[in-house]
């Protein structure tokens, strides 16, 4: 099972980020059956000072498990029965608490995406990080291609609410981003005008 965690410092995008990953994951993953990224829900694990004491990341993908556990939606997750990660119900801790926390579970990549206090932090707006023999190391390259997830993710400009603002996305191999279903609407209509214009 390959695992992904991201950590997003921003309150209001503790909410708005997972879910934009979670639409183009159901577009971009459509016909496959063997992933699950769940938004706002406990992880028990046996890390920490209980397994009855869980985790409760804003979001986390999982590869290798069923979409829907049983054909229905998971209310919670259990580590030892399946995979993990993606990150952060409080701000704060990215870097040593959750740090340490995903590298025991064993959490293949986590993303710390921190566009406000990242010069506070002394630390980049956006880092991704491997695990590779039980330490994380930093990746380079944006967006950074995860070969075992088969997906890319980075920053990008996108527009919610008619407002233009960064947030994360997935991109495939090539570096492309993967576009939501409004955004590839707009853009045939954009060609379609194009042609149209070209005609006349």
């Amino acid at each position: 099972m390959d695992n992904v965690g991201v950590s997003p410092s921003r309150s209001e995008d503790q909410n708005l980020l997972p879910n934009v990953l979670l639409f183009l994951l159901n577009a971009i993953w459509a016909d496959r059956m063997d992933w699950d990224f769940t938004v706002d829900m406990a992880v028990y694990h046996t890390t920490g000072i209980s397994p009855r004491v869980p985790v409760v990341p804003d979001a986390f993908l999982s590869l290798g498990v069923e979409r829907k556990k049983g054909g229905k939606s998971r209310r919670s997750y259990v580590v030892w029965e399946e995979g993990v990660e993606m990150v952060s119900h409080k701000p704060g801790g990215e870097y040593d608490e959750k740090m340490n926390i995903y590298t025991r579970l064993g959490v293949l990549y986590y993303v710390i995406y921190n566009p406000e206090f990242w010069q506070r932090d002394k630390r980049q707006p956006f880092e991704v990080y491997k695990l590779v023999n039980g330490e994380y190391e930093l990746q380079s390259g944006e967006p950074c291609w995860m070969p075992e997830v088969e997906l890319g993710i980075g920053r990008c400009q996108m527009i919610f609410g008619n407002v233009l603002q960064e947030q994360l996305a997935w991109f495939n191999v090539k570096g492309d981003r993967y576009l939501s279903e409004a955004e590839q609407e707009r853009q045939q209509r954009e060609l379609e005008q194009q042609r149209a214009d070209t005609e006349r």
